[in-house]
C-alpha cells in the first residue's frame, strides 16, 4: 500500500511554523537594547519574503539554484542583522529574541528538504561561526543552534532515504516489468508451439497412421501426399500470415495438380487490421485457384509498401526449373503476375490488384 502526504499539507504546515516564528520575533521587540528597532522588522521582512519564495510550489525535481543561493544569503544577513541589537552577555540571555536561529534553522530545513543540502549546510555553518564570534561556543547550545543544525541533519537523511527508496522502487517496476515481459514471450512462445504442434498432427497423423499400417509400404500417390504434407508443414512455419483454411485449401489442390508452391511471410501483414489480412488472403485463395502456372510463389512484401502480397507463377516449358524471386530463366515466363494491395482503396473491389499475363 502506498502511503502519500499532499504537498499541500507540507506547505502549510512550513507555513505555520515560519508564521510562529515572526510572531516571536514580533513578542521579542522590548528585549532588544538599542535604541532603533528598525533592524528587527528588515530582518522579519528579509525572512517573511525568503520563507514564501523558498515555499512556492514548484514541479522541478529540486529547488533552483539561484533561489538555494538566495536562501543562504538570508541565512547569512538575518543572524548579523537581529543580533547587533542584542547583548550576549545580559544577565537571563535574551529569550525569544534570539528567534533568528530557530528562523534560519527552518529555512535551511526547507532548502535540505528541496534536495539543496549542501547548500542548507552552508547556511547552518555560518549560523555556527556567526555564533561562537558574537556568545562564544557555549552559546551554540543555550540559543538552540545545535537543534538548528539537527533540523537539516534529519531532513538531510530523510531526503536522501526517501530519494533511494524512490529509486529502488524505479528499478523493481522495471525488473517487475522485464520478468512480465519475459514471462509473456516464454508462454507465447509455449503457445505457439504446442498450437504447432497440435496441427502438424492433425494435418499429419492420418497419414502417418497409413504408414504405419501399410508398414512403410507405400502407393506412388501416398507418397506424393507425403511430400503434400511435408510442403503444408513447411507453410506453417515459413508463410504463418499467409494462411488461413481457404489458402491451405487451395495450395493443397494445387499441388495436388502438379503446381509447386512456396509461400514465404517476412512480417508484412503484421500491422495489419484481421478485415485488412482476410482481404488479401481472399485475393491470394483466389489467384491460386485460377492459376495454371508450373511454380507459384506468394510473398509478404515489407512494412512501407503500398503493395501487402505479391504472386508470381511460373510456367516452365523444359524441366519446370524457375527462380524463386520470380525471374524467367531459360524457357520459363511469368504466367501470373499478382500484387495484393495492403488497404483496400474506397471503392475497389476486394480481389483488385496489378496482374500482368504473358
Amino acid at each position: 500500500m502506498r502511503v502519500t502526504v499532499p504537498r499541500s499539507l507540507i506547505v502549510l504546515v512550513a507555513t505555520l511554523f515560519s508564521s510562529y516564528l515572526i510572531v516571536l520575533a514580533l513578542y521579542s521587540l522590548p528585549q532588544h537594547f538599542s535604541s532603533t528597532e528598525e533592524p528587527v522588522f528588515a530582518g522579519i521582512a528579509i525572512y517573511a519574503i525568503a520563507t514564501a519564495a523558498v515555499l512556492v510550489p514548484d514541479r522541478r525535481a529540486g529547488m533552483p539554484i539561484w533561489l538555494a543561493v538566495f536562501a543562504v544569503a538570508i541565512a547569512v544577513v538575518l543572524p548579523v542583522l537581529v543580533s547587533s541589537g542584542l547583548d550576549p552577555a545580559r544577565e537571563g540571555g535574551n529569550g525569544y529574541a534570539t528567534w533568528y536561529v530557530a528562523a534560519v534553522g527552518a529555512l535551511m530545513t526547507i532548502t535540505a528538504v528541496r534536495r539543496r543540502p549542501g547548500f542548507a549546510w552552508i547556511g547552518i555553518g555560518f549560523l555556527i561561526v556567526q555564533t561562537v564570534l558574537w556568545a562564544g561556543p557555549g552559546a551554540l547550545a543555550g540559543i538552540g543552534v545545535i537543534g538548528s543544525a539537527s533540523w537539516v541533519g534529519v531532513a538531510h537523511l530523510l531526503t536522501n532515504a526517501l530519494a533511494k527508496a524512490v529509486r529502488d522502487s524505479q528499478r523493481f517496476a522495471i525488473a517487475e516489468r522485464g520478468a512480465t515481459e519475459w514471462q509473456a514471450a516464454q508462454e507465447a512462445h509455449l503457445n505457439e508451439r504446442q498450437f504447432r504442434l497440435g496441427q502438424t498432427s492433425v494435418m499429419a497423423l492420418p497419414m502417418l497412421r497409413a504408414v504405419q499400417q501399410s508398414k512403410g509400404d507405400l502407393t506412388a500417390a501416398q507418397r506424393a501426399e507425403c511430400l503434400h504434407l511435408e510442403g503444408a508443414i513447411r507453410d506453417e512455419i515459413r508463410g504463418r500470415k499467409l494462411l488461413n483454411d481457404a489458402v491451405r485449401e487451395q495450395v493443397m489442390l494445387a499441388r495436388r495438380r502438379g503446381t509447386t508452391v512456396t509461400l514465404l511471410d517476412e512480417g508484412g501483414l503484421d500491422d495489419l487490421e484481421d478485415s485488412e489480412i482476410d482481404r488479401i488472403l481472399g485475393a491470394l485463395a483466389d489467384a491460386l485457384r485460377h492459376t495454371t502456372a508450373d511454380k507459384v510463389i506468394a510473398r509478404t512484401v515489407p512494412e512501407g509498401s503500398d503493395v501487402g502480397v505479391t504472386v508470381v507463377g511460373l510456367r516452365s516449358s523444359d524441366d519446370g526449373s524457375a527462380s524463386a524471386l520470380g525471374d524467367s530463366l531459360g524457357d520459363e515466363e511469368i504466367e501470373l503476375w499478382l500484387e495484393i494491395p495492403r488497404i483496400a482503396a474506397v471503392g475497389q473491389d476486394a480481389s483488385a490488384a496489378s496482374v500482368a499475363n504473358k
